[in-house]
């Protein structure tokens, strides 16, 4: 009676995740991707080879952790367009700590503490001072990448410890280090936004802030938190970009927030806030990072790659409209 009882909850809950996955558009989103993985298999015999399919795992790491930031954040009915200068501004402090050889924990730390405070600047003038997030993060976006270039005199930094290295370039069997970390980081998003009461403020804020402010919801703190934690993804991001190349330059980043902004919709969080899912925003990172892999072993100009995203990224903003109305 007991196990017949367990069995039912966990159907139950089982449901009750299809319910959640499906209302948020992810299930239309996972079914352009299949579309999408099967035409370019079709015209490449390149695409459905592992060493390719492990590298578009590879280059959605970074905007995939990003993003999961970025998903918090416009589900709290707000936007962040800073992400890519915290990147360039944190990859070129921490690379230069380690060329000074500063342990790497540290040099980390330091990074994770930029990121910490510039998404703490954001949230308070956003929240205490009622500032539009829009201009805020606009703001910020223009004076951390004046920072990231004063800081380095518009020169790259190169060469990072090996240790590092292997965060960008590394593997646990086959499984690669960027994808790994990524993983952590969408089990700890999923977590925080369905498990924690941060989330569930979170998702309240953006559905009806004034009925959050009434219920009890402190308003200022939680929406601070929120813009804190995209900083430290995109931290986590700076590690595994300045990883990869081996180096640190202050114009990395560049037109990361698009992106990011882009797996998010993508994925089904609504830019109206109150909605989103972690899960959708792999799928979108996934979607753009195999868009420009496949058109890239089919040739095309990058020029007209460019085009294409632009295309997706319009079509993702109109099937949020549609799914509002």
């Amino acid at each position: 009676m007991e196990k017949a009882s367990l069995n039912g909850a966990a159907r139950s809950s089982l449901r009750l995740r299809w319910r959640r996955f499906s209302s948020s558009g992810s299930v239309g989103i996972l079914g352009g991707l299949l579309l999408m993985i099967l035409i370019f298999g079709l015209a490449s015999p390149f695409f459905f080879t592992v060493e390719n399919l492990l590298n578009i795992a590879k280059q959605s790491s970074i905007n995939a952790v990003i993003a999961f930031g970025m998903t918090l954040v416009i589900i709290s009915g707000g936007i962040d367009l800073s992400v890519g200068s915290v990147v360039a501004l944190a990859a070129v402090v921490m690379a230069t700590l380690m060329k000074v050889n500063v342990a790497v924990p540290l040099a980390i730390a330091a990074g994770l503490a930029i990121g910490a405070i510039a998404g703490g600047l954001n949230g308070m003038f956003i929240s205490r001072v009622q500032l539009a997030p829009f201009i805020v993060t606009l703001g910020s976006m223009s004076y951390l990448r004046g920072l990231a270039l004063v800081f380095t005199k518009g020169m790259p930094v190169y060469g990072v410890p090996d240790l590092v290295r292997w965060f960008g370039n590394g593997s646990v069997w086959i499984i690669p280090a960027p994808m790994i970390l990524a993983a952590g980081m969408a089990l700890l998003s999923l977590f925080l936004l369905r498990r924690t009461r941060f989330g569930e403020f979170t998702i309240a804020m953006g559905g009806n802030e004034e009925a959050a402010r009434l219920s009890g919801v402190n308003i200022v703190r939680y929406k601070t938190l929120v813009y804190v934690f995209s900083g430290l993804c995109s931290v986590v991001g700076a590690v595994i970009l300045m990883a990869r190349i081996n180096a640190a330059e202050p114009i990395a980043g560049t037109g990361f927030e698009l992106d990011a902004i882009a797996a998010a919709v993508m994925g089904g969080t609504s830019l109206s806030g109150g909605v989103g899912s972690i899960v959708g925003t792999i799928v979108g990172a996934l979607i753009i990072a195999g868009l420009r892999n496949g058109l890239n072993l089919l040739n095309v100009d990058a020029n007209w790659q460019q085009v294409a995203i632009g295309v997706v990224i319009m079509m993702a903003v109109i099937i949020d409209r549609i799914r509002k109305r």
